[in-house]
C-alpha cells in the first residue's frame, strides 16, 4: 500500500476509477487503493470522516465486493436485479457515489428516474443511506463503534442547528419531591 493520502469525496471516483485495472471474483487485482479517504460531504456539520480504508481492506480479506457490492462483476443475489444484470461486468468505478446519489430527491435525479424507470433503481438508497446502512450493519456485527459523535464530531454550525453543546437548551431544575 502507498503513504496515508487523504482524498476528498469529490475526487474519490476519479482516483477509483483510474486505480482500476481488474477484478476477479470480487479479488481486487492491481487496484491502487488509497489508505485513507476523507468523507466529507456534510462538512458543514459535522467535520470530516477519516475512513481508514486500508484497514477495512484487511478486515475484509481484500474482497472488494463486501463493501463495494454491485462494482465487482458478480452476479445479483436478487432475482429482481436480473432484469439489467444478468450478465454483469466490472464497473468502471467502484465510488459509492457513482450509484448513490448525494441528493436522492435532487429534481434532476427525480426526473432522471421518471424518464427511464428501468435504468434507474426507484428504491436505490442515497449516499449517506448507503454509508451508514453498510457500515452501521457491520460495526454492530463487529462490535465497532456504532454511536454518531463516534465517527461524527460536529461543528459549531452542526451544534446550532441541532441545540447541541454550548447552544443546547438550559436544563430546568428538578423539582423537589416531598
Amino acid at each position: 500500500m502507498k503513504k496515508a493520502r487523504k482524498i476528498p469525496l469529490s475526487g474519490l471516483a476519479a482516483v477509483l476509477s483510474l486505480g482500476l485495472m481488474a477484478l476477479a471474483g470480487g479479488q481486487a487485482v492491481g487496484f491502487d487503493a488509497p489508505e485513507e479517504v476523507t468523507l466529507d460531504q456534510m462538512a458543514d456539520l459535522y467535520e470530516p470522516v477519516e475512513f481508514d480504508h486500508a484497514a477495512h481492506i484487511e478486515l475484509t480479506e481484500e474482497n472488494c465486493a463486501v463493501c463495494h457490492h454491485h462494482t465487482t462483476g458478480e452476479t445479483p443475489v436478487q432475482a429482481r436485479c436480473l432484469h439489467c444484470h444478468a450478465t454483469p461486468q466490472p464497473a468502471e468505478s467502484v465510488a459509492c457515489a457513482d450509484c448513490h446519489p448525494q441528493n436522492r430527491y435532487a429534481a434532476s435525479y427525480l426526473r432522471a428516474m421518471t424518464a427511464a424507470p428501468y435504468r434507474y433503481h426507484t428504491d436505490i438508497v442515497g449516499l449517506k443511506g448507503a454509508y451508514h446502512r453498510l457500515c452501521l450493519a457491520c460495526h454492530q456485527e463487529e462490535g465497532a463503534p456504532t454511536g454518531c459523535q463516534e465517527c461524527h464530531a460536529r461543528t459549531e454550525r452542526g451544534d446550532r442547528r441541532f441545540h447541541a453543546g454550548a447552544y443546547a437548551p438550559a436544563q430546568r431544575p428538578q423539582a423537589a419531591h416531598h
